[in-house]
C-alpha cells in the first residue's frame, strides 16, 4: 500500500496522538506497558530464517516472542519451515539421493513444484542444510548457506527456554500451523502433534501463543482445552482455504466478534490498520489484540515514501514505519528485524 505524498505526516501525527492518549497494550488487557516485538522466523533480516542462529539473534536483541512455522514430516514430526516445499530454504537440490522426490502438488488450491517435507522422514531431513530464502534481497545472508540443520518444533521449544535463561527474561513461543487443512487431508494432522508438544513440555499461556490463518485449525486447538492464547491471522485477499468466509468478512465488526469467541489476537497485514481503516478500533472494541505483519527494512517491502532512493535491497525509513504503527496503537509487530523494532519501540512507545 503506497502512502500518498503528504499523508505520511498526517498519519504519524495521528499515531503520536494515539500514543499520548493511552497505552494500547494495557488498555486492551495486554498486561504490558508496551507493544510486543515478535521475531518473525527469528531475525531473518540478518540470518537465514528458522535457524538456531536466527532465533538466538532475535532473543539477543530483545524480541519478546519467537515465531516458528510448523509443517510435518512423513513420519509425523513437526519441523520448522516457512512452507512444506523446501527447495527455496534448503540445499535439497544438491542431494542426488533425493532427486526422485521432486514433484508437483496442489496445496490449498495452488499448484506447487519442488520437494515437500511430508515426503521425507525426519532422519532424511536431518541430512539437509538451510539456505537464505531471499538471496537477491539479502545477499549478505548467503554466507551462512549450508551451515544449519532443519530444526524440529521440540528443538525450538528447548532453544527458546535456554535463551530465556541466558537473557534472564521471559521469551514466548509463537508457532504458526502452516496449511493445516492440507496436512489433515493427507493423514498428517498438525493439531494433535501441537497438542502433544504443548502438554509434554507443559507450555502455559504466558509462554506460548498459537497462530493460523485457518479458523478450523484454531477451533480444534481451542476445543483441546490447552488454555493457550490463539491468534487468527488474516490474509489480504480471498479467504482461508476450505472455509466459506472471506478475510474481508472476518475484518468486519461481526466477523471480529466471531473471532473473539475462540481467539485473543488477530494478525492483519500492516497496511490493513492504517487510517481510514477502522480495523484497529473495531478489533479492540471486540476485545481482541492486534499484531500487524510483516515489518521489514528493505525498500522492496516498505510502503510509499518510507522508501528511499536506491535499490530494492537497500534500507528505507523502517523507523518511520514502526513509529507510525506503534503510535496508532498496535499491540505487537511481527518483524524480520527485531533489533530495529526494539529500538523504534524505545523511542515511541509509552514506558510508564
Amino acid at each position: 500500500m503506497a502512502i500518498a505524498p503528504g499523508r505520511r505526516s498526517v498519519l504519524l501525527a495521528a499515531g503520536a496522538a494515539a500514543t499520548t492518549r493511552t497505552d494500547p497494550a494495557r488498555a486492551h488487557g495486554g498486561g504490558r506497558r508496551r507493544p510486543l516485538v515478535i521475531g518473525h522466523r527469528g531475525a531473518p533480516g540478518w540470518r537465514p530464517e528458522h535457524t538456531a542462529e536466527s532465533y538466538a539473534l532475535a532473543a539477543a536483541v530483545g524480541a519478546d516472542w519467537l515465531e516458528p512455522d510448523l509443517v510435518a514430516t512423513g513420519d509425523g514430526v513437526l519441523v520448522v519451515r516457512h512452507e512444506n516445499e523446501i527447495s527455496q530454504t534448503t540445499d535439497v537440490r544438491e542431494h542426488r539421493e533425493f532427486r526422485s522426490r521432486e514433484t508437483s502438488k496442489v496445496i490449498d488450491g495452488r499448484r506447487v513444484h519442488g520437494w515437500f517435507t511430508e515426503d521425507f522422514t525426519l532422519a532424511e531431513l536431518a541430512t539437509l542444510r538451510t539456505v537464505e530464502r531471499l538471496p537477491v534481497l539479502r545477499n549478505r545472508n548467503t554466507v551462512f548457506d549450508g551451515r544449519s540443520p532443519i530444526l524440529t518444533f521440540q528443538d525450538v521449544i528447548d532453544l527458546t527456554r535456554r535463551l530465556a535463561r541466558r537473557h534472564r527474561r521471559p521469551i514466548g513461543l509463537f508457532p504458526e500451523l502452516k496449511h493445516p487443512g492440507y496436512f489433515r487431508s493427507i493423514g498428517l494432522p498438525l493439531e494433535p502433534a501441537v497438542v502433544h508438544a504443548v502438554r509434554r513440555n507443559r507450555l502455559g499461556p504466558a509462554e506460548c501463543t498459537v497462530q493460523s490463518f485457518e479458523p478450523s485449525s484454531l477451533r480444534r486447538l481451542a476445543a483441546a482445552g490447552l488454555g493457550l492464547p490463539l491468534w487468527q491471522a488474516l490474509g489480504t485477499t480471498g479467504g482461508p482455504f476450505g472455509h466459506d468466509t472471506t478475510y474481508a468478512r472476518m475484518r468486519t465488526p461481526d466477523g471480529l466478534r466471531e473471532i473473539a469467541r475462540y481467539a485473543r489476537w488477530i494478525g492483519p497485514d500492516k497496511a490493513s490498520v492504517l487510517p481510514p481503516s477502522p480495523l484497529l478500533a473495531d478489533a479492540h472494541a471486540a476485545g481482541l489484540k492486534v499484531g500487524a505483519y510483516t515489518f521489514r527494512a528493505e525498500n522492496a517491502y516498505l510502503s510509499g515514501d518510507f522508501r528511499r532512493q536506491g535499490a530494492a535491497w537497500e534500507f528505507g525509513d523502517a523507523f518511520g514505519e514502526y513509529a507510525l504503527h506503534f503510535g496508532l496503537g498496535v499491540d505487537a509487530v511481527v518483524t524480520d528485524f527485531p533489533d530495529l523494532a526494539v529500538l523504534a519501540r524505545a523511542g515511541t512507545a509509552p514506558m510508564t
